[in-house]
């Protein structure tokens, strides 16, 4: 079996954040870790509070893991101050794990900033070319980019300018402006676009951290980035078109409902531990 860690902050409501990365990884049959590197107080309706964890913490958090078990990917939500975000780049850089998916959480699904605009420059600088793949929405790629970004050419500009930033490549989700929801892979030479049908739902809440989560699971198991895309990208729009009417805001997706009606699909990485 495979192993992926997720560093990122915790969300009490269950949709997002390490909790949604930890469903995630087990609805595609990996073992998933975690390191938490923020409490969040949040629900479907507001984020009430962040409380971070201690650089020290977060640190022998990762020792931890990387002391004792072998990590075939790392996904890295959010990290809310710069001193966090030196802490896990100077241990990547200490155990140097492959690959690093990393989804630069800037907002929750109701707008509440969960990093300040003076962290950005930090996260170019220290967390950015860590990542194989680096995967913002518009506003987050608005923001690493400089551009207002409405239609797919500027999705395309960003993804240049964000590649250029340090990230081995760059994934730009259109989920929040464009018509098809179509996502935007660029590996510093060439584009792969990723349609899909937009889905009539309020419900979801931890889409970001479960599509990036699905990435690194993928590519755990060994798929070539494009089809780790693919994939993930099916699995997350099934999470969303029978995502769940939770709580009295935007509910969660449903991150177990193909596992439910169909079970695990066998793979043979399942049987490298026993045999």
């Amino acid at each position: 079996m495979k192993h992926v860690l997720s560093i990122a902050g915790s969300d009490c409501i269950g949709g997002a954040g390490i909790q949604a990365d930890l469903k995630t990884f087990s609805a595609h049959g990996v073992y998933g870790m975690s390191v938490i590197v923020s409490v969040v107080a949040e629900n479907t309706v507001r984020v009430i509070d962040v409380e971070d964890i201690t650089p020290a913490m977060i640190a022998k958090q990762i020792d931890a893991v990387f002391e004792d078990v072998v990590v075939h990917a790392v996904k890295i939500g959010m990290l809310s101050h710069p001193s966090c975000m030196e802490t896990v780049a100077e241990k990547l850089r200490q155990y140097r794990p492959e690959p690093v998916v990393i989804d630069p959480v800037m907002f929750a699904k109701n707008g509440f900033p969960l990093m300040p605009p003076e962290a950005i420059s930090t996260l170019v600088s220290e967390i950015v070319p860590l990542a194989k793949l680096l995967t913002p929405n518009i506003p987050e790629a608005e923001a690493l980019s400089g551009l207002k970004i409405v239609s797919i050419a500027e999705m395309e500009e960003a993804a240049k300018r964000i590649q250029a930033l340090g990230a081995g490549n760059v994934l730009v989700k259109g989920g929040h402006r464009m018509e098809d929801a179509l996502d935007l892979l660029y590996d510093g030479t060439d584009f792969y676009r990723f349609p899909g049908e937009r889905i009539n739902t309020k419900n979801t809440h931890g889409t970001g951290c479960t599509y990036s989560a699905a990435i690194a699971s993928n590519l755990a198991l060994g798929l070539a980035l494009p089809s780790a895309v693919e994939q993930a990208k099916s699995y997350v729009t099934t999470a969303i078109r029978h995502s769940l009417a939770i709580g009295k805001g935007c509910g969660p997706t449903h991150h177990f409902y193909d596992l439910y009606r169909h079970g695990l699909q066998p793979r043979s990485d399942f049987r490298e531990e026993t045999e």
